[in-house]
């Protein structure tokens, strides 16, 4: 599609400039498209991890296409607010919002095993957390000297840490399987069907142009999703069955699971906000610099945090999950030229109507495990990628490396061993609070908390000091991408 035929490039710079219908449709449900798959995945991991069944005949397949419902409909919802904006919520910018992975790790262990009754402190946390998160856009421009890379890339690195484990894990056919020791866990029938994913993902990405490489990762699905119906790992009844059962349209209802405060919820989402924060920061200057060859200006900066809280906070009170920008929809300005945020809104609409109509969840519902996990296997390991990414930006001297090191080894640490850990157990931090516990347990808000607070007391002489006696004489001077 040639950028002369949608309008000039002064207009395509223009966020407000809207193009012709029959382009701006397409290129709104491509946005879409390219975060789809993201989007919904979180619901689908925490509604495994309380323990619902995803067969169509169990008790829990309604809620479970609920959770699918509103990360659809969230989504759209908060992505209006940054691009129609509401007073000062939202910054007028083509930003594609979506259900966070970031969050993950700290809502797994609140769901854990506890079905529907996890879920009313899961969502009120999410909610408090929003309007917490909403709060910093008052102060965001002051409270980045805290979060340099050296502290965002290790929190984005941790997180994909995190998650890795769960890939792995639905690729070989899920954790309901790995607890009944079936012999069908970690068999070729699943692992070929998560192979078939990944293969089709990748060579999408690399040797495919246009639409198809932007939506790799939806077509490798699509691709392992015929894959086992062609094997029969997948009946059509199971389709069927899944779609006479969904309703054609159902809305969404306020404090569905409750409302119940737990402390250890609440610090989670009010700490991870202030990541979620920074990485909206740097998703709006990426849109800037990349679509209109700018700076994003404060007003931009302080309106998207405003919309990311707000559109959080909302999603909690009729159980969605946190929302945050999403970084593939930035790269996708970038390579489209077009900076229009009506075309997001496009996009918003159609993610909207998808939510108000649960049969759609009921189809994504009848993925098997094993074709998700070839997928987040592949999301994941970006996600990890994007910490390492971040991190290359970090000066390796040996005071950046103790902070790293320290940091990592204590969050990562106590993350394994309570994945180790088997319920009813023991772990190291069994004689703290529960709160403390849970909060601990994610390795991902202690490795924060010590980043930060090292990186802000240790003395910046350190930064000129050799670096052989911690690295073995290894020497940190790269400054990674930023020369590239």
């Amino acid at each position: 599609m040639r950028h002369s035929a949608i309008g000039t490039p002064e207009q395509l710079r223009d966020p407000n400039y809207m193009p012709p219908l029959w382009s701006a449709v397409p290129l709104g449900i491509q946005h879409v498209l390219a975060m789809f798959v993201a989007n919904v995945t979180p619901a689908i991991i925490v509604a495994g991890a309380a323990g619902f069944g995803f067969g169509s005949n169990s008790p829990d397949f309604p809620e479970l296409l609920y959770l699918i419902q509103m990360s659809m409909l969230f989504a759209g919802v908060a992505t209006l607010l940054q691009t129609l904006t509401v007073g000062p919520v939202g910054a007028a910018l083509p930003i594609v919002q979506g259900t966070s992975f970031a969050f993950i790790p700290i809502m797994i262990p609140l769901v854990a095993g506890k079905g529907v009754d996890g879920l009313a402190a899961l969502f009120t946390g999410v909610l408090i957390g929003g309007l917490f998160h909403a709060a910093l856009g008052l102060v965001i421009g002051r409270i980045r000297f805290a979060l340099p890379p050296l502290v965002t890339g290790l929190v984005v690195l941790m997180i994909g840490l995190a998650l890795v484990k769960v890939g792995i894990e639905y690729a070989a056919g899920g954790v309901p399987l790995k607890a009944q020791g079936s012999d069908l866990y970690g068999s070729w029938a699943s692992w070929s069907a998560a192979l078939v994913v990944i293969v089709v993902t990748l060579g999408l990405k690399f040797f495919a142009r246009g639409m198809l490489s932007i939506s790799a990762v939806l077509v490798g699905i699509a691709a392992g999703y015929v894959y086992c119906l062609v094997t029969g790992k997948l009946p059509v009844g199971a389709i069927t069955g899944s779609w006479s059962q969904a309703a054609a349209f159902a809305l969404p209802m306020p404090f569905r699971y409750g409302f119940e405060i737990s402390v250890a919820a609440v610090i989670g989402f009010c700490l991870m906000a202030f990541v979620s924060a920074v990485e909206t920061v740097g998703d709006v200057s990426g849109i800037t610099k990349g679509g209109a060859g700018r700076e994003a200006t404060d007003r931009e900066i302080e309106g998207a945090t405003y919309a990311d809280g707000v559109g959080t906070a909302v999603a909690g009170i009729f159980g969605g999950l946190p929302n945050t920008s999403f970084s593939q929809n930035v790269g996708l300005i970038a390579m489209t030229g077009v900076m229009s945020r009506h075309v997001v809104t496009i996009g918003a609409v159609f993610l909207i109507l998808c939510g108000l109509v649960p049969k759609i969840g009921a189809l994504i519902r009848t993925i098997p495990i094993e074709v998700l996990g070839g997928g987040v296997i592949v999301m994941f390991g970006m996600v990890v990628a994007a910490g390492i990414s971040m991190l290359s930006d970090v000066s390796w001297n040996r005071r950046n490396m103790v902070v790293f090191a320290v940091a990592l080894s204590v969050g990562l640490g106590l993350q394994l061993e309570a994945m180790g850990t088997a319920p009813g157990g023991v772990d190291a931090l069994q004689h703290l609070p529960e709160t403390l516990r849970v909060l601990g347990a994610s390795g991902i808000l202690p490795a924060a908390v010590i980043a930060i607070v090292l990186n802000l007391i240790l003395p910046r002489e350190l930064a000129e000091e050799a670096t052989e006696e911690v690295s073995g004489g290894l020497r940190g001077h790269g400054t990674g991408l930023r020369n590239r």
